[in-house]
């Protein structure tokens, strides 16, 4: 599943500060091999070179 600025997601990497935080992606970019790389930002913070099988798309909290 490709991700999108802005859309919020999960990252799952033990060796980050931010494993198992909920960010949005600010930035996507492309590597030379053509492998998507994103930018997340945290509340505390942001983590950049994140790959795809790195994350998870966040639950959506239903707005009423």
């Amino acid at each position: 599943m490709a991700f999108e600025k802005g859309d919020t997601v999960v990252l799952h990497d033990e060796h980050s500060e931010f494993d198992g935080q909920t960010g949005e992606v600010t930035q996507v970019s492309e590597t030379m091999f053509g492998d998507a790389t994103y930018i997340i930002q945290f509340d505390e913070g942001q983590e950049a070179g994140i790959s795809e099988d790195a994350i998870e798309a966040a639950e959506q909290e239903d707005e009423e």
